[in-house]
């Protein structure tokens, strides 16, 4: 294994924490990847990496080298790629809540393999906060307000939103005209995955925003869960208008306090410094940001 490419296996290590997962990752052989790192080591003259039975982590050495060596490999493919005029190709691991992969990517998805047949995506969709660099991730997308993170954060949708019960609750219940006359309702109570708390009720009020916790005796971490405990009378939610648009047209839900703006949900797409950033990782970021840009334009909301 020549010298850039035990560099290429470093940064997965590293990144994975694995000797295992890394050589998966790379489709090699484990005995590759701990040969690759013993090499490095030996021409180095330096440890590069602690092992334990449970995870590998770099020393000090080890994570200088890391970063210089993400630093030359990503010149590096940037410099082959503008030279031979090479299309992007590789594996792009990508976390995103399922309901924005089947509304937003996956209608255009065939549209992006056209122009870049040679890219393969992974999926996956985690309703919690991930460690991108550490879980092997190359980016993720994320709806609502996000915490101060070392992450670069691309805005790429705003996303309008709605208070929803079912007719079955608001026969119940009674249907609220005010904010006011939310006292006495319940929600659902959604665990913002940033946070671990229910996320509240936001209204938009003038230039301030008012949160509106109500009581809730059931508590939800997933999108899809929490539109069906609405679905089924457990409570009010507040979800993107495109979440709640079929149960609407089937009258499984209805729309409350329309004529009250509920807080407008942001989505970010989020990955690691630039000179992480590989040529696919970009196209696909961007063609990303072009999708919601689509669906945000025929629905006619930023």
């Amino acid at each position: 294994m020549d010298r850039l490419d035990a560099m290429r296996v470093f940064i997965r290590i590293v990144e994975r924490r694995s000797f295992t997962k890394a050589a998966d990752d790379l489709n090699l052989p484990r005995s590759s990847v701990t040969d690759a790192v013993r090499q490095l080591e030996t021409r180095l003259g330096v440890r590069l990496l602690h092992r334990t039975t449970r995870q590998v982590s770099a020393t000090l050495d080890g994570e200088a080298y890391y970063q210089r060596c993400l630093s030359l490999i990503a010149d590096l493919d940037d410099a082959e790629g503008a030279f031979i005029g090479a299309k992007p190709s590789g594996l792009i691991r990508v976390d995103v809540h399922g309901t924005q992969a089947r509304h937003f990517l996956l209608p255009g998805l065939r549209r992006f393999w056209q122009l870049y047949p040679d890219i393969q995506l992974h999926l996956s969709e985690t309703h919690q906060r991930v460690d991108i660099i550490r879980e092997g991730f190359d980016c993720i997308l994320r709806a609502g307000e996000l915490a101060d993170s070392s992450l670069i954060m691309r805005k790429v949708a705003t996303l309008e939103r709605g208070i929803y019960a079912s007719p079955g609750y608001v026969e119940e219940r009674g249907r609220p005209n005010t904010l006011e006359e939310l006292e006495g309702h319940e929600m659902v109570g959604h665990l913002s995955p940033e946070t671990g708390e229910i996320a509240p009720l936001a209204f938009q009020l003038g230039a301030g925003v008012r949160n509106v916790t109500l009581p809730s005796r059931m508590l939800v971490s997933g999108p899809e869960t929490n539109l069906a405990a609405a679905c089924h009378g457990f409570g009010l939610i507040q979800v993107p208008r495109y979440r709640a648009a079929v149960e609407l047209a089937r009258g499984a839900l209805v729309e409350l306090l329309p004529e009250v703006a509920s807080v407008p949900l942001p989505v970010h797409i989020l990955y690691p410094h630039r000179h992480q950033l590989s040529p696919r990782v970009r196209v696909f970021i961007d063609w990303v940001a072009q999708q919601f840009r689509e669906d945000a334009r025929a629905d006619g909301v930023g």
